[in-house]
């Protein structure tokens, strides 16, 4: 099941209703003018949904995806992030939360060595699965510096 928030439903339903008349793809102005969203907005939600395989966004060109998946529709990202995260990723997330800096990065070594052996003590198999599951999910990203690897927590 895949989880969206209401304004990625409006998207996608439009999406729906425009891919029988335009079979090249769906020019994102159409979209855009037709759902009165900002493009940065509309572009976010597009690429969101082409994260989620319901769509393909390639050129501003948008068509449906061929993947028939149960969607579960939430109010908000908030929701959707509640939704998806189990109780040990919730758990592993509010930690990262409390560990970066004020420009939302953490080291690399120093996250998993909280995850290991800090409150959670996870195994090293179930810090990288949850370090990947909240990538995945679009929560954490890994960024290279020159003085090493970090993580950048996404809110």
């Amino acid at each position: 099941m895949i989880t969206i928030t209401r304004n990625e439903e409006v998207v996608l339903n439009q999406v729906q209703i425009f891919d029988r008349e335009y079979s090249d793809g769906i020019p994102i102005d159409v979209l855009r003018k037709e759902l009165g969203f900002h493009e940065y907005d509309l572009v976010q939600i597009l690429e969101e949904l082409k994260d989620k395989d319901l769509i393909i966004f390639n050129d501003n060109l948008v068509s449906l995806s061929d993947n028939e998946k149960e969607i579960n529709t939430v109010n908000s990202k908030k929701d959707a992030k509640e939704i998806e995260l189990n109780q040990k990723e919730q758990d592993s997330y509010d930690l990262i939360r409390s560990l970066v800096d004020d420009k939302n990065l953490i080291s690399k070594y120093t996250l998993e060595g909280h995850l290991l052996y800090g409150d959670l003590k996870l195994t090293n198999f179930r810090m990288y699965h949850i370090i990947l599951s909240l990538q995945n999910k679009g929560l954490l990203k890994t960024i290279n510096k020159e003085d090493g690897e970090y993580y950048f927590l996404v809110e």
